[in-house]
């Protein structure tokens, strides 16, 4: 079962998807600190000195200043402001996953779009002979067509 499992794990697939999966977390990481400590902060100043991710709603009873403060006092609150940083992450991420993505179809289309070669190689001397040829044309040794 050991034997088995070590065979799993380092197929080559598996060894890619975590691979990916770690690059992905440290790229959601960055795109975190993008949207929370450059593309906010502007915003914010521009609509009146706001911090986005201080902004909440209050569900308690009491007053607080910042959402810190509500909820070290185990106050309810709707996050808002953390909510809009967290989609404005998820919307970069998403793009920069559809143009990796659509950059990866358009290498994939134009190898689909090589033609097929029409030359193969002779397997006694090595010369290259046209796809059909049933002898090559340079040793006269007869080649099959499969």
């Amino acid at each position: 079962m050991l034997e088995e499992f070590k065979k799993f794990a380092l197929r080559g697939n598996v060894v890619d998807m975590a691979v990916g999966i770690i690059i992905g977390a440290a790229f959601g990481k960055i795109v975190s600190s993008l949207v929370s400590d450059i593309i906010m902060p502007p915003i914010g100043k521009l609509m009146g000195n706001v911090d986005f991710s201080n902004l909440f709603i209050n569900l308690g009873d009491g007053q607080y200043e910042s959402l810190a403060a509500a909820q070290e006092a185990g106050a309810p609150t709707i996050n808002y402001g953390l909510f809009i940083n967290t989609t404005l992450d998820f919307i970069i991420v998403a793009f920069a996953i559809f143009m990796v993505i659509k950059g990866l179809n358009s290498m994939k289309r134009k190898e689909e779009a090589k033609p097929a070669p029409d030359t193969r190689q002779c397997p006694e001397c090595l010369s290259d002979i046209p796809i059909a040829a049933r002898r090559c044309k340079y040793c006269a040794s007869e080649v099959s067509n499969a």
